[in-house]
């Protein structure tokens, strides 16, 4: 492991306490278990995991409408963003994070790593398609991160959206030319945020328009 990996590196710009280094600390050591078995990351990435996955996902966390306690994470996998942020926030009363993974063995890594690491989460195993619609109303964010282009996103989270869902959505050094696809859409506001984890990447931030909010588009 690089030595700019190590778990006090990747996790000094966060505020992250004891107990939940210690559960993030769980998580890596069951990925770096499982790792050889189920191929659950990039094999390449593994060696930076702290700082590739872990805070990278950790950054979500403060992007998130203050005390939201209701998250959905689309193509949860190994559990970046979705496992790492509910790890973080798993003393936050009343959070929970739903996890959406159709690969059967990622969804039982989740649920082995929620139970060891006491997080908040549920584990649906199944297509988002024919998942996503149940979280509308209740779902206060939703998440994906290395799963799809920018339009099919917002195609699986489009009813999450429009009932106050925010959208965050971390996007690598290709994200340009996603959101050049989008550039005449009244439909939602994107906000870019730059990444802290990589300098080329960004972190989209949506919320739906209503229509009153899209005709103030110039």
């Amino acid at each position: 492991m690089p030595a700019s990996d190590s778990p006090d590196a990747a996790l000094a710009a966060y505020s992250v306490s004891r107990e939940t280094r210690a559960r993030l600390e769980i998580l890596v050591a069951e990925l770096r278990r499982w790792q050889p078995v189920k191929n659950l990351v990039g094999p390449r990435t593994l060696d930076e995991v702290w700082t590739r996955h872990v805070a990278d996902s950790l950054q979500l966390v403060d992007l998130a409408p203050p005390g939201a306690t209701r998250w959905v994470d689309l193509g949860s996998g190994a559990g970046f963003p979705g496992l790492v942020v509910a790890i973080a926030l798993a003393d936050r009363p009343g959070f929970r994070m739903d996890l959406v993974e159709a690969n059967a063995r990622k969804c039982a890594f989740l649920r082995h790593v929620a139970r060891l690491a006491q997080a908040p989460v549920r584990v649906h195993d199944g297509r988002i398609e024919d998942v996503v619609s149940g979280f509308a109303g209740a779902a206060q964010v939703v998440s994906a991160r290395a799963l799809a282009p920018l339009d099919t996103l917002l195609g699986w989270s489009e009813e999450l959206l429009k009932t106050g869902a925010i959208g965050l959505f971390p996007k690598g050094a290709g994200v340009e030319s996603e959101l050049t696809a989008l550039a005449k859409s009244r439909t939602v506001a994107i906000e870019e945020i730059p990444s802290r984890t990589d300098s080329r990447a960004r972190i989209l931030r949506i919320r739906w328009l209503s229509r009153d909010d899209a005709s103030r588009i110039d």
